[in-house]
This record gives C-alpha cells, sequence and structure tokens, in this order.
C-alpha cells in the first residue's frame, strides 16, 4: 500500500474531517452542548474510535488473513455508522450548506479511498494471518497522529453525550407563571437566542404568541403554538394585544463594525421599534405594555463605577445606537401605552451568546482573561431574564430604563476562573488586548476589553428575586454541573475583594 495518491486521498480526508470537526461541530453548531444531539454525539463518538483502529493498522502494519478481514469489517461498520448519522442529523437538525458541501466532499474522496483500498484489502486477505510492520514514510507519522486526534475528539463526544442527560433545561412554562391570566404577546426577534426561549415559555405555558419574522424559515426553530406574520400590517386594526416584546435586530458581534454594518446595526433596530409604534398607534385597543430592547451599552464604557438606571451614559457607537433605539420606542408612550427599555447585559446560556462561544476553548484547556482581565462583566442568567421580563410585564409601576443583569456583576478574570473551574479546566491562557483591537477594532474594545458594573436596582426594588445571583450558581444550571462548597466559598471571598476595591 505504498500508493502516492492513496496517502494523498487520505491526508485530504483528514483535513476535511478536521474542518468538518473544528468549524461546523465545534465552532458553529456546538453539537457537545445541545441536548437534542445526543444520539448524534454517540454517532460521532464510535465512528471516530472507529477510525483510529484503521489508522493504527493501515498506516503502521500490513495485516494479512483474519486481520485484513477484520480491518474490512470495521471498514463496513464505519460505513453503516455514517449513514444513520446522515438521517439521524437531517431528523435532529437543521444542517447548514457549508455542512453539506464537506459531507458531499467527504463521501466522495472516501469513496476513491475505497477505490484504491479494497483491492489491497482483499489480496491480503488471501494470504497467511500475519501482522507485518512497515513503513510508509510520512504515511506512518501522520496516521498514529490522526489517531490520537480522533481518540480525543471520539471520548470527547461520549462524554458530551452523557453529559447532555444533566443539561436538560426546567420547564419553559414555569418561567413566565408571573403572568396573570391569558396573555396575548407579539414578539419581534423571536428567532434570536433570548425570543425562543420566551416564545417557549409563553406558548408552553398556554399564552397566545404572535411570532413577527421576514423569514417564515427560522420559525422552524420555534416550538408551536403560535401565530406567524411577516409583516405587522398583516395584524387587522381589532387585533387584541396585552404585550409587545421587540427585540429584533442585527446581530451586534457577528462581524467588524463596518460603516455597512454600523448602519444595518442601527437601521434594523430603528425601522422595526417605528413599525411596532405604528402598529401600536392604529390598534382600537392598545397594549398595556411594550418592551423594548437595549443593552447595557447604552451606558457606554466606564471603569469601577457601579451604574443603575438613574445613572448618564459615555460617547460610544454602543450608546448612540442604544439611545436612538430608546428613543424610537419611547415613542410608543404618546399611546398611552407602559414603556420598559430593558437594558440587557451578556445573557449567559450554551445555544448562542459570549459563554457559548468560550466553551470549546475553555473546554480544550485554551481558555483564560481578555487582556486585563479587570474589565467588569454584567451578565444575566437567560432563564431568569425570561422570568425578569414577565415579571415587567405584570408589574405596571415598572417603566422607563430597566436593567436586565444579575446583582453580582464580576470582573473578567473572575468570569474565566469561574468558567474554568466550572469545565474543571485551567484557564490560564490570556489574550492580549493589542491582538484583539487589530483584529476587531471598537468592537474588541467596547463588547471585550472595556466594560460596564451595572446593577439591577429597579428590578430588585419591585420585588424581583434572581434566581442565579452569582455566576457559580448560573453556570451550574447552564452547564449541567453542581459546583463544590469551597468553589462557591472562594468565589465569594473573590467578590467581596473585588467590591472592596
Amino acid at each position: 500500500m505504498t500508493s502516492l495518491l492513496l496517502w494523498t486521498l487520505i491526508a485530504v480526508q483528514l483535513a476535511l474531517g478536521l474542518f468538518d470537526i473544528v468549524y461546523h461541530h465545534e465552532m458553529t453548531e456546538r453539537l457537545a452542548w445541545r441536548v437534542s444531539q445526543r444520539r448524534e454525539l454517540k454517532l460521532h463518538g464510535a465512528r471516530n474510535l472507529a477510525y483510529a483502529v484503521l489508522f493504527l493498522a493501515l498506516g503502521l502494519f500490513e495485516l494479512k488473513g483474519v486481520w485484513a478481514m477484520l480491518v474490512i469489517a470495521v471498514l463496513a461498520a464505519e460505513m453503516i455508522i455514517t449513514l444513520i448519522d446522515f438521517v439521524e442529523e437531517d431528523l435532529s437538525r437543521k444542517l447548514p450548506a457549508s455542512e453539506r458541501v464537506t459531507h458531499t466532499l467527504l463521501a466522495i474522496n472516501y469513496g476513491a479511498i475505497l477505490t484504491l483500498l479494497l483491492p489491497v484489502l482483499v489480496g491480503w486477505a488471501s494470504q497467511r494471518t500475519a501482522v507485518v510492520p512497515v513503513w510508509y514514510g510520512i504515511g506512518s507519522v501522520l496516521a498514529p497522529l490522526a489517531a490520537a486526534g480522533v481518540i480525543v475528539f471520539g471520548l470527547r463526544d461520549f462524554f458530551a453525550a452523557r453529559r447532555a442527560q444533566r443539561l436538560v433545561t426546567d420547564s419553559a412554562a414555569e418561567l413566565v407563571k408571573a403572568l396573570p391570566g391569558r396573555q396575548c404577546v407579539l414578539i419581534t426577534g423571536a428567532t434570536g437566542f433570548i425570543g425562543r426561549r420566551l416564545t417557549e415559555a409563553l406558548a408552553s405555558a398556554g399564552h397566545d404568541v404572535i411570532v413577527l419574522t421576514r423569514d417564515p424559515a427560522k420559525a422552524v426553530s420555534l416550538r408551536p403554538p403560535f401565530r406567524l406574520v411577516t409583516r405587522l400590517n398583516q395584524l387587522a386594526d381589532d387585533t387584541v394585544i396585552d404585550a409587545v416584546i421587540n427585540f429584533a435586530g442585527e446581530p451586534v458581534a457577528n462581524g467588524l463594525w463596518t460603516r455597512a454594518k454600523r448602519r444595518r446595526i442601527l437601521a434594523s433596530r430603528l425601522r422595526m421599534t417605528r413599525d411596532v409604534v405604528r402598529l401600536i398607534s392604529r390598534l382600537q385597543r392598545r397594549p398595556a405594555v411594550m418592551i423594548s430592547g437595549s443593552s447595557i451599552g447604552w451606558y457606554g464604557t466606564w471603569g469601577d463605577e457601579s451604574l443603575t438606571e438613574f445613572d448618564g451614559g459615555k460617547r460610544g457607537f454602543g450608546h448612540r445606537v442604544c439611545a436612538a433605539w430608546e428613543c424610537a420606542a419611547s415613542e410608543a408612550e404618546k399611546s398611552g401605552v407602559r414603556v420598559v427599555r430593558l437594558r440587557i447585559g451578556l445573557v449567559l446560556g450554551t445555544e448562542a451568546g459570549m459563554l457559548s462561544n468560550l466553551l470549546a476553548p475553555f473546554e480544550f484547556g485554551l481558555g483564560g482573561p481578555i487582556g486585563s482581565g479587570e474589565q467588569w462583566m454584567s451578565w444575566i442568567e437567560r432563564d431568569d431574564l425570561i422570568r425578569l421580563i414577565a415579571h415587567i410585564i405584570a408589574s405596571p409601576q415598572l417603566n422607563g430604563a430597566v436593567n436586565g443583569t444579575a446583582p453580582a456583576p464580576v470582573r473578567n478574570a473572575t468570569f474565566a476562573q469561574a468558567l474554568g473551574r466550572a469545565l474543571h479546566r485551567p484557564a490560564l491562557l490570556r489574550m492580549p488586548a493589542s491582538v484583539l483591537h487589530r483584529l476587531a477594532g471598537d468592537l474588541a474594545d467596547e463588547l471585550l476589553l472595556r466594560g460596564q458594573r451595572v446593577l439591577p436596582d429597579k428590578a430588585q426594588a419591585s420585588g424581583f428575586k434572581f434566581r442565579h445571583e452569582t455566576l457559580p450558581s448560573a453556570l451550574s444550571a447552564i452547564l449541567g454541573d453542581t459546583p463544590a462548597k469551597v468553589v462557591g466559598a472562594e468565589f465569594s471571598r473573590t467578590l467581596e475583594m473585588q467590591r472592596a476595591r
């Protein structure tokens, strides 16, 4: 088996497989943290271990007789696992186009490998049973390295599938039990990270949900029942809506803040908010409340000052966007509607947001503080945010700006330390601020390297109780782990030291 073409095809297969695992499974789809993909993870683990056997067997030995037959059997088993995996993927998730293309290329290339390899194995199978060590040069170097890599990913997939049992979230309906009676709620931005869970909670609790999305295909991920509209003019003037929740807008952190990106971020928020205000003004019965999304970016970047809803903001792109967005939402007050401008912090969850982007590097021991690590992070666990939204709807005394953050913000270094402990990994690799600034400019400066210490004064004063006031509590719930008492005690001491400073 000395064909240069065969080893070239195997190298191509390795490169495509590594790209599929790292880019799709880890970075974009985050399969290891999706409860729904438990079966797929098991299939990936079994296939990776089969690959490990094949790499070691074919890269270091010529296997004759019965051994060759066993290799053929492993190849057959791998193909069966792959076919089952294809079916499982189609049934359990919507594959992105790039993943489908990658799978097609892998299948074609694998077919070419089998065309060259099977005749060799059949010939070996006809010979007397023996194991003959061989050296294929770079091929024999590459094979053990590839085997080690797929063993690591295979074991991780098995571990992640087992961990998925602990990631099952609480009943969504319970999150909105503060709502009185049966409410009709209009949600814009329902297909986003927050909107999906909010829609699930309201629908599960028996409330009437109207979802606005310009792309109906995205609504496939939402749990019914709900009413889908693609334009607000599809709602008649006599439509009864009790509350409007307006979260729609161009994502802020998914690309560099070019001039065009900045325009889209601002224009998308203003356009949708103005459309919602116009809808409210023409309804025969006005909603009782409009909750309009904003962010703690309204405050700009600060040092160690504690910020509440009664503090001002500093200049910056985030402040300009939020100020314009909040101003547009406030127009609904002219129609007699209570308007709450919900300034949301870093929302923690495994499906999207900052935490989801950190899970893979931290789990592989590559995480650590960002820049100096001294910048403050004002966070909130996603289900607590959903509970806060329900509390706002049910609390007529709440209006104006309300901070959607937990009461215990932390410095970035403390966040990294807590996440490392929750994953049982070190968190020592610091990301230099200069590198981030060169790569992402203002986006890195405002969202990663600087921060705000924002406190939820109005929410707590109105009687809202957070389930997760501290970061270890939130990470425990999100990651399906129970932190040791000593970890909680150490975190509390760290938090007290931060407050003292």
